[in-house]
């Protein structure tokens, strides 16, 4: 069954035909859905919803007026969005300084296709392309130019590398052997996707929390059970046993619903947060808490509660002893 089509790209190609189509009178409807990339009924349908689009008012005059019957396309009372879509000032300097953010990104595939945009967006802008030189945007969350290099040699290579791997869950680092599938950036964060043979399982792995990457003298072609995971949806899939976790956090740890995956966030009016996550084990939650002293707290469980408070007496009276 196909995908159905989001809202937001309908109404991006009904701004771009409408302009199109009027400048074309009479066009074949056949001609006009191939050179817009559409099947037929499609466009079909389309036209029957300008019927019910116009400037305010609701009156026939108000509405776009569409004729196809005969297999030619008209298009009436169109004028207000008859001009072809064009930017502005603050709209072509947002893309400009936007994708010279991105030329900045280490190991970017497309360059190319980006080198071209600002050439001819610059271009286009004239002397106030001069302003978007002020601006400068800063990539935070980079990783080494070296590690992202390797990541992708050794996966063209097929060789199997050897990480050590902080694991920000438990606040330790790991050593382990994996199969490198794919190299890809999601939200500002460049992953490897592999296949782990210390648990037997596709893993996903940080790129700016692998200490070291070495590349092994070994067949890195992951097995044949390996699946990636779809990247449509939400990367971070808990099981179903993980501990559901309620936090308090202060202003100043609000850091942890950014560097930690959390299903749900709701700030108060105070500033503070309160965020949800699922994890299955709870002693890097636990250590979470007691080292940002008082910035964050344990909501729900109870039982986790209770751990937190035993374990900042403890420390307490080991203090008070010595």
């Amino acid at each position: 069954m196909a995908t159905p089509e989001s809202a937001t790209a309908r109404l991006s190609r009904l701004l771009t035909m409408v302009p199109w189509l009027v400048h074309r009178q009479g066009i074949d409807i056949d001609e006009a859905a191939a050179e817009l990339g559409v099947p037929r009924a499609q466009i079909e349908s389309d036209l029957s919803l300008l019927f019910v689009c116009g400037t305010p008012g609701h009156l026939p005059d108000d509405l776009i007026e569409a004729e196809w019957e005969e297999g030619r396309v008209y298009l009436r009372n169109a004028d207000t969005i008859a001009r072809p879509l064009r930017l502005g000032i603050d709209e072509a300097t947002a893309l400009i300084v936007g994708l010279r953010a991105l030329a900045a990104v280490p190991g970017l595939g497309e360059r190319e296709a980006v080198d071209r945009a600002l050439a001819k967006l610059t271009e286009a802008t004239g002397e106030s392309a001069q302003a978007t030189r002020r601006v400068q945007v800063t990539l935070a969350g980079s990783v080494a130019d070296e590690t992202l290099a390797l990541a992708r040699e050794e996966l063209r290579g097929h060789r199997r590398v050897h990480l050590r791997y902080l694991v920000a869950a438990r606040d330790e680092a790991t050593e382990r052997d994996v199969d490198p599938m794919r190299v890809f950036n999601i939200d500002s964060h460049w992953y490897l996707e592999g296949w782990c043979h210390r648990a037997q399982d596709v893993r996903l792995f940080r790129l700016d929390r692998i200490e070291t990457i070495t590349p092994l003298d070994v067949d890195g072609t992951p097995p044949a059970q390996a699946r990636a995971r779809d990247l449509d949806t939400d990367i971070f899939t808990p099981a179903p046993d993980d501990l559901t976790v309620t936090l308090g956090l202060a202003p100043q740890a609000a850091w942890v619903a950014e560097y930690y995956p959390v299903q749900d966030r709701t700030q108060a009016a105070d500033g503070n947060l309160t965020v949800t996550l699922r994890t299955a084990d709870s002693t890097w939650v636990r250590n979470l808490v007691w080292r940002l002293a008082g910035g964050a707290w344990v909501i729900e469980p109870q039982s986790l509660r209770e751990e937190v408070r035993a374990g900042a007496d403890e420390a307490l009276a080991a203090y008070e002893g010595s």
